[in-house]
């Protein structure tokens, strides 16, 4: 690699990741049909032409956003758990945070599009199964659960799907109330299954 092309790939790099980060902005200010690459690449600072550089396609840019943030997110969560103790409750009140976020939203939005987008969606399946994996394998961590143990890996993955719904419903309104009721008594059962 020459001294050259080093600032070069700096810039390519810096680019993509604007063109990430705005597509989730515009996933979550705009909605899927908002979220036009014109408006991404405007939003990004960037030229249409060096959109269709780095992503080809709609489609290609938001799978690969999805996935940026997914990754960047997973990071967070680690850094954010190492302070916590792998205490359960306050493991769990992270993990449902992050289903109320912007990433979330931007998820939520391309889930949606992708059950009318055939293209979207055979693009989407495969991404969604590696983010559900790592999202699975973060969350045992986390909690130091023995998958070994029956019952376990189903108790992980309820987890996960029970955070996911209450992500959805809090989209519409602010359910903070019923949302902690439930977190609460989730968290006993959840607590018993591991112990």
């Amino acid at each position: 690699m020459t001294t050259a092309r080093l600032p070069q790939q700096e810039r390519s790099r810096a680019t993509q990741l604007r063109l990430l980060d705005a597509t989730v902005d515009c996933l979550v200010e705009h909605g899927w049909s908002g979220a036009t690459t014109t408006v991404i690449a405007e939003r990004a600072g960037v030229s249409r032409g060096a959109q269709l550089h780095h992503y080809p396609t709609r489609a290609a840019l938001v799978l690969a956003a999805v996935k940026h943030l997914a990754e960047r997110r997973a990071r967070e969560i680690r850094a954010e758990a190492a302070g916590l103790g792998g205490e359960l409750g306050p493991v769990v009140d992270m993990l449902a945070a992050s289903f109320t976020g912007p990433l979330f939203v931007a998820a939520l939005e391309v889930w949606v599009a992708a059950r009318t987008d055939a293209e979207l969606r055979d693009a989407l399946v495969p991404l969604e199964a590696w983010v559900g994996r790592e999202m699975h394998r973060l969350t045992v961590d986390l909690l130091g659960a023995d998958e070994r143990r029956p019952g376990v890996r189903e108790a992980v993955q309820a987890t996960l799907d029970l955070l996911r719904g209450l992500g959805v419903a809090n989209l519409l309104s602010d359910d903070s109330q019923r949302r902690a009721q439930l977190l609460s008594a989730w968290k006993r059962h959840l607590a018993a299954t591991l112990a």
